[in-house]
């Protein structure tokens, strides 16, 4: 059983909201976002649900945690996503100052670390790969779906 307060638990947490993306057609991809051990933003992918090319899982999760803390600043807060961000939520994640990300599986190619570029803030700790087979093996079942 996991802790609480595990990173595997937040991970778990995430990949339930991937599952969801899932369900509705969406590509899936889950994140929350965590301070003092308490998840205060949680997203998954909606763009195809609201018609918007930002409503990324992350940048979800990033606007319900700022709602919460009244704060556009996240330095004190783990995000936990299943892949790896892209570009444009690397550039929301600078903004917010988060703490700390870490994801499940890397996205060589549209994942922001793929970019060569230092898109997150000087402060932000990355962590990659955990539970990466079983974030890796939700996209993969989702895109086998989608090309048969």
């Amino acid at each position: 059983m996991l802790s609480v307060y595990s990173d595997e638990y937040y991970m778990k947490q995430a990949l339930l909201l991937a599952q969801k993306a899932f369900d509705e057609g969406e590509v899936p991809i889950g994140a929350v976002i965590v301070t003092g051990q308490k998840i205060i933003g949680k997203g998954y992918n909606q763009v195809e649900r609201l018609g918007d090319a930002t409503a990324h899982a992350e940048m979800i999760a990033i606007s319900a945690a700022s709602g919460y803390l009244g704060s556009k600043v996240l330095e004190d807060c783990t995000l936990y996503v299943t892949i790896e961000p892209c570009p444009m939520c690397a550039g929301a994640l600078y903004w917010s100052r988060i703490g700390k990300i870490i994801y499940g599986a890397s996205e060589p190619k549209f994942g922001f670390q793929s970019k060569k570029l230092s898109l997150l803030h000087p402060k932000t700790e990355i962590s990659g790969g955990l539970m990466d087979f079983e974030c890796r093996e939700i996209m993969q079942r989702f895109f086998l779906t989608r090309r048969s």
